[in-house]
């Protein structure tokens, strides 16, 4: 499975950015029925924000971005999104998707097999 994430760049305190990670190369769905995102700052371990599963479309996100980031899948174009609102200067990060089979705590970096390159997102005041 290869996973490209496209859509950073330099955004402003409180505007907007939509990510988007491109899904290829499965072989069943099963190898990405768990998708998410996760960020890692400078110097920072990386970071859960969101995820879904592929299928069932059920999300989760975690406490600080809730309410403004949305995690999304258009199923038929093998695409996740990030929704990114209202961010702040501790959204800065280089967010990257992954994707995987037996998730057990989507939350756990390890868990998912594969992963992109990443994409980076400066918020600046």
């Amino acid at each position: 499975v290869q996973l490209v994430e496209s859509g950073g760049g330099l955004v402003r305190t409180g505007g907007s950015l939509n990510l988007a990670c491109a899904v290829s190369g499965r072989r069943t769905w099963y190898e990405y029925s768990f998708m998410a995102w996760f960020r890692q700052a400078p110097g920072k371990d990386a970071e859960f924000v969101c995820s879904i599963r592929w299928i069932a479309g059920s999300r989760y996100c975690e406490d600080s971005v809730e309410g403004r980031f949305t995690i999304s899948r258009d199923k038929d174009k093998n695409t996740l999104f990030l929704q990114m609102n209202n961010v702040n200067l501790e959204d800065t990060a280089v967010y990257s998707c992954v994707a995987g089979g037996g998730v057990v705590e989507v939350s756990r970096r390890s868990d998912y097999d594969y992963g992109g390159q990443g994409t980076q997102v400066t918020v600046s005041s």
